[in-house]
């Protein structure tokens, strides 16, 4: 298999034999952007939609750079704080602590979630594995003594999620003095997690002369001014405009009065052309609810979400992955550690309150150059949210009317026919209802 493209980014041969044993033929336009730019030692601030091959975009210069600088001789343990002494604990009444545990890590990468990090990890090591390069991972949710143990090889390239992160460095188990190259991938999916702080602490923590790589979705409010305290001068890679959808994606809307949505989900997955499913909720509870209302109907079916163990999230992904369930549910907080090929459908059972959510939602179809389709249920109280996902993305969804639950009071709401709109969907709503309770009968 030809990798004669990725030749032309100048990337080393056991990079391109590692890509060409990953089956890769010709670098997207997102790697053709930035790889040329993060090899020069620039920083780089890149927007680009879900699915563009961002991770091999930082991953592929990283370990070239890597290998190609060798780590300084000086070991991180000399570097290391020395533990207290017996006798000075002693006289302070305490107990003598550990010895430190830290070691240098040279490139870090803050990712959002579990799944997301666990595969960045899996990249790294796919696309390093003809390098002498050590990688590891630490992510929360889990026991952290075998990421211990991984640290205590002393990695060159660590991923990470911030918390467990900020927790394993102020135990002394890790130090970040010594990171040349950061990474923030999906930088605003991980401040709409809470996680500004500790991402600004962390960043605080590795020395200003690093390398810094910037991926987002989208640039607005904290989002952009992160980038511009984090960056200095960087390279601008924008493939596609931020929030922007695949055209190899349908997007469809199925107006339905929420008491029927269970029935609709039942009635949409009797299609044989939906082969594998991703159901989005906007809760837990509603995730672990659809999960087991479609096993009632004997569908093959698993949920993700930050309740579930970590090994849970793996199994039910390896599963979903390997075709042995049909349909995943899942929450918008591990939407984007989601990265399995072949879903031909996602469903939006719930829309999201986030309108930019539901542009990572849809992005989980249509993948790697295959097409997908995107399902919409929206009720009454959704069409707010289908007219900033609309405003969003700049693309009207196409109404399914041949449906067997399909509501023509919802899909009114939206006033697509009507050349001008003087009042709010919420408005309309209830001033219909007013009408409906006093006895109108065009609403019975």
């Amino acid at each position: 298999m030809s990798t004669e493209q990725f030749e032309k980014l100048q990337l080393i041969e056991p990079i391109l034999r590692a890509l060409a044993e990953e089956g890769y033929e010709q670098p997207t336009k997102v790697q053709r952007a930035a790889i040329p730019e993060l090899l020069e030692g620039k920083d780089l601030l890149a927007t680009a939609q879900t699915g563009t091959g961002k991770t091999a975009s930082f991953a592929l210069p990283i370990l070239q750079m890597l290998h190609q600088r060798p780590r300084p001789a000086t070991k991180a343990a000399e570097t290391a704080e020395p533990p207290p002494s017996r006798s000075l604990l002693r006289s302070r009444g305490r107990k003598r602590r550990r010895p430190g545990l830290s070691t240098g890590i040279r490139a870090l990468v803050l990712t959002p979630t579990r799944e997301l990090a666990i595969q960045v990890d899996d990249a790294f090591r796919a696309y390093g594995r003809h390098l002498e390069l050590k990688t590891a991972v630490v992510v929360g949710g889990v026991p952290s003594k075998s990421q211990i143990h991984a640290l205590r090889q002393n990695p060159e390239i660590l991923v990470a999620t911030p918390g467990r992160l900020i927790d394993l460095h102020n135990q002394r188990v890790v130090r970040l003095d010594q990171v040349e190259m950061l990474v923030l991938d999906e930088a605003d999916r991980m401040l709409d997690m809470g996680f500004v702080h500790d991402v600004r602490k962390i960043v605080a923590m590795t020395p200003a002369t690093r390398q810094t790589m910037f991926f987002s979705a989208t640039l607005t409010g904290e989002v952009g001014r992160l980038a511009s305290d984090m960056l200095r001068d960087p390279s601008r890679v924008e493939v596609t405009p931020a929030a922007s959808v695949s055209d190899d994606i349908e997007q469809k809307v199925l107006f339905v009065q929420q008491i029927n949505k269970r029935e609709l989900l039942k009635e949409v997955l009797k299609d044989n052309n939906i082969e594998r499913a991703l159901v989005f909720t906007r809760t837990k509870v509603g995730a672990e609810f659809i999960m087991k209302l479609l096993k009632s109907y004997g569908v093959s079916t698993d949920a993700i979400h930050s309740d579930k163990f970590q090994k849970e999230r793996q199994r039910a992904l390896a599963a979903f992955d390997q075709g042995e369930i049909r349909v995943l549910v899942a929450t918008d907080i591990v939407a984007r550690g989601i990265d399995v090929d072949g879903i031909s459908h996602v469903i939006n059972y719930e829309l999201p309150n986030d309108p930019e959510s539901y542009v990572h939602r849809i992005g989980r179809t249509a993948r790697a150059g295959a097409v997908g389709t995107a399902l919409s249920f929206c009720d009454a109280g959704e069409v707010a949210m289908l007219e900033g996902i609309e405003k969003l993305t700049g693309h009207p969804l196409t109404t399914v009317e041949d449906h067997p639950y399909h509501s023509s009071f919802v899909a009114g709401l939206l006033g697509r026919n009507a050349a001008t709109r003087t009042t709010s969907p919420a408005q309309r709503l209830r001033k219909r209802s007013r009408m409906k309770s006093r006895g109108s009968r065009r609403y019975v």
